[in-house]
């Protein structure tokens, strides 16, 4: 089985992030990025199925700019066996991203795909569920456990859903979201981070597969949240309830 696994390059979850000054989006300059916590925890798994057996390559795959070379040298540090990197300069929204990985899987020919459930930047959730219906494959979103049989040419997920879990067969080549649960990464090392850069990063142009990339949305206006308002100290729960009756808006109220 040969599985595709999406990364995606993004401002380090630990950074806090500040919105340009002509509110046009959030400013990068000089600020650390990161290949995105949900692939991570994608590509852990693709790792883990290979070494049980249940694999015979795992090829991580970004699209975007040149320093997405980064999050490609992280995932062969995790245990990726080669890298494939999509490349244009272009704003790419999810929508553009499915079509691209896409073209990446049928040229692949991968048996499964996985990719993070989200991404932080953007929070759409929207990619996993585009490419699954743009490939005509069975999905699993927000997978929490996956097990493969060995030749049997299914998986089984686990995914998390509303008040538990449900568990969920599909036949190869399908696509799988990986949820926070999943699993936890492992440690990338110095040494295997120095060992990622004798593994091969292909380049290949967005451009030459033809795709309409183009944006499907125009950004406005990027600003910063508004304030958390202080919450009131009240004597007794008694007179939070009161609170709560006179005025909705004070849930901000607190017991003391």
């Amino acid at each position: 089985m040969k599985i595709l696994v999406a990364v995606k390059r993004v401002v380090d979850a630990n950074v806090k992030v500040r919105v340009r000054a002509d509110g046009t989006g959030v400013d990068t300059a000089n600020v650390k990025m990161a290949i995105n916590p949900f692939d991570e925890i994608a590509v852990e798994e693709a790792v883990r199925m290979k070494e049980a057996g249940l694999a015979s390559e795992v090829i991580a795959v970004s699209c975007g700019d040149a320093p997405c070379q980064d999050v490609l040298r992280t995932a062969l540090a995790i245990g990726a066996d080669r890298g494939l990197l999509l490349q244009t300069d272009a704003e790419l929204q999810p929508l553009a991203v499915a079509r691209l990985l896409a073209a990446a899987a049928e040229l692949e020919a991968a048996d499964l795909v996985l990719l993070g459930k989200q991404a932080i930047d953007d929070d759409c959730n929207q990619t996993g569920q585009m490419l699954a219906a743009l490939l005509g494959w069975p999905q699993a979103t927000s997978a929490c456990a996956i097990h493969a049989g060995a030749g049997t040419g299914t998986v089984e997920v686990v995914r998390e859903i509303d008040g538990g879990t449900e568990t969920v067969a599909l036949t190869l080549p399908a696509v799988v979201t990986a949820d926070l649960r999943l699993n936890e990464p492992r440690f990338v090392s110095l040494p295997n981070l120095m060992k990622s850069k004798k593994k091969p990063i292909e380049v290949l142009a967005a451009a030459q597969f033809g795709l309409d990339l183009s944006p499907r949305w125009l950004t406005l206006n990027v600003r910063e949240p508004a304030a958390r308002q202080p919450g009131v100290l009240v004597p007794n729960a008694a007179a939070l309830v009161d609170a709560l009756w006179r005025d909705p808006r004070a849930a901000r109220c607190i017991p003391c």
